[in-house]
């Protein structure tokens, strides 16, 4: 019966195209996607074994651009305790042919998008409008891979700003390109996120070269990164987005590392908060954002029971996924909005100066006029400036 219906709907939507541009044809590619998806992301049984980077299952992506070929990806990864996982995302190649020396590969780091599953980017009717600056890697020859994240979009366990996790599933869905024949990737890598992805590839980066060696990252670029945890609830806390953030990371810690004495939410957070965060868990942060404020606004003030930079086990976590600057060995471009409420430009400049009296050779830009949502887009120019003075493979 299922599908009788996707097969009509197709039919449908596909005489819709005839008549169409190419964002019309996306559209309606994407419709297509999402008709047949969900299939997709149910997990083997039992799961094949596999090294970190081994695809499982690939699906092809309709709402690819024009000059593009794409792929859902379903793929081997490791979560921060080495267990073996797999993830979704997506993977977008140009078309045409590629250098002698194959195509690099630009891995992304999506923003939040929540931490239930169905909040996957790849999950979307046109997944590749996650990635910011898509076209211009796409143009300028890159392969495009973007994760989802454990635990959004195919089951594992949650992930949300926990920064090993993350990185590895940015790593190792670069690994996975390269066993999709029409990329031709080559180990060639820039690592590039936003938000929560700036974590991701920060933590990507720091741990490339003992995690992942076989590739070449030659940089990593993040536009107002999640980088000291502590600072960023701190002064986050006490606004509404503050208590999303909040509810979607203490969920995530109190599972990841369960069984850590001390770890339960009751320890953190008001009673009344315990009871609200389950619900506000399985809602989306783009679609669902009225029914997150209606949860959210009443726990302004109320939210925890205690400060998580000094109550353990909270104080350890926290600094656990705090990005290192010390673990970072390759060049680093950073943008910030000055005027971004969510990630404030007084951590971020404090971050740009940790790393460089690490060493890191680090390219800060500051973008006037600009807060949290738009501060990757507005940074594009600055971004591949930069990555033209990276020096070459």
């Amino acid at each position: 019966m299922r599908s009788a219906i996707v097969l009509v709907a197709a039919a449908a939507v596909l005489a819709l195209a005839a008549c169409s541009p190419e964002v019309d044809r996306r559209v309606v590619g994407g419709a297509l996607d999402e008709l047949s998806e969900h299939p997709f992301y149910v997990l083997p049984d039992p799961i094949p074994a596999g090294e970190p980077g081994t695809v499982v299952r690939t699906e092809r992506l309709h709402s690819a651009p024009d000059g593009s070929i794409g792929w859902r990806v379903l793929y081997h990864s490791q979560d921060v305790h080495g267990t073996d996982i797999l993830v979704s995302g997506i993977v977008i190649s140009p078309t045409g042919d590629a250098p002698a020396g194959g195509r690099p590969v630009m891995s992304w780091g999506h923003p939040t998008t929540g931490a239930a599953e169905r909040c996957a980017p790849s999950l979307g009717i046109d997944p590749d409008d996650w990635v910011e600056g898509l076209y211009d890697f796409l143009n300028k020859g890159y392969v495009v891979t973007a994760t989802d994240y454990s635990g959004m979009g195919a089951a594992g366990p949650d992930s949300y700003l926990i920064g090993t996790t993350e990185g590895r599933n940015v790593l190792d869905i670069a690994r996975a390109a390269r066993s999709i024949p029409e990329t031709k990737a080559n180990d060639d890598v820039i690592l590039w996120g936003h938000s929560q992805g700036g974590q991701a590839v920060l933590f990507a980066a720091g741990e490339a070269s003992d995690y992942a060696p076989e590739l070449s990252v030659h940089g990593v670029a993040v536009a107002a990164p999640a980088t000291e945890l502590g600072g960023l609830l701190s002064a986050d806390i006490g606004d509404v987005s503050g208590v999303t953030i909040g509810s979607y990371a203490f969920t995530a810690f109190s599972e990841v590392y369960a069984s850590t004495p001390g770890s339960e939410l009751s320890t953190i957070l008001t009673p009344v908060a315990v009871e609200a965060v389950p619900k506000m868990n399985e809602l989306c942060l783009l679609g669902q954002n009225k029914e997150l404020h209606e949860i959210a606004t009443p726990l302004i003030g109320g939210f925890l029971s205690g400060d998580p930079t000094k109550v353990e086990p909270w104080a350890t976590m926290l600094a656990e996924n705090s990005v290192d600057p010390s673990t970072i060995d390759v060049p680093m471009f950073v943008a910030q909005g000055d005027i971004d409420e969510l990630v404030k430009p007084e951590v971020t400049e404090g971050f740009v100066d940790a790393a460089r009296k690490a060493g890191v050779t680090v390219e800060f830009e500051q973008i006037p006029k600009t807060g949290h949502g738009l501060i990757a887009l507005r940074a594009l120019d600055e971004l591949f400036a930069w990555i033209e003075r990276l020096p070459q493979p």
